[in-house]
């Protein structure tokens, strides 16, 4: 748990800082970490089913009300995978201003570590995905 709270403390003074977030640093603070939280979860669902041959469905809660494919696809996603980040990183980081005591808490690094999480959630799926191209193409 320290370095989720480093995660979030990190983020929190970094968005905090900047006069233009001055009304809006907690959603920023929640999409940012709970996206990059949902897409670590997801990742770790598509490896599990891909590798270890665990029968995990893609989206766990498919959604199927709108037309097309697109929008269904984006709201399975946010049910399965999103909507529970943001439930929890509320109950564990906002509720009751919890956030200020973990401001005093843990230390910041000025958006350093907040940013390499946001980056490496995002660029480990892209590696992989990359990776796994060229290896199909070379078979």
């Amino acid at each position: 748990m320290r370095v989720y709270y480093e995660v979030w403390v990190d983020a929190i003074t970094k968005i905090r800082s900047r006069p233009q977030n001055a009304g809006m640093w907690k959603f920023f603070c929640m999409t940012f970490i709970s996206m990059a939280m949902a897409l670590n979860l997801w990742f770790l669902t598509f490896v599990l089913m891909l590798n270890a041959k665990i029968t995990i469905p893609f989206f766990p809660i498919h959604i199927d009300v709108f037309p097309g494919t697109r929008i269904d696809a984006f709201v399975s996603f946010f049910v399965s995978y999103l909507l529970p980040m943001l439930t929890s990183n509320y109950f564990l980081i906002f509720r009751n201003d919890r956030w200020r005591e973990l401001v005093k808490q843990y230390e910041s690094q000025n958006g350093k570590f907040f940013l390499k999480y946001f980056l490496g959630s995002i660029g480990l799926i892209v590696v992989y995905f990359l990776v796994a191209f060229v290896i199909v193409k070379m078979l």
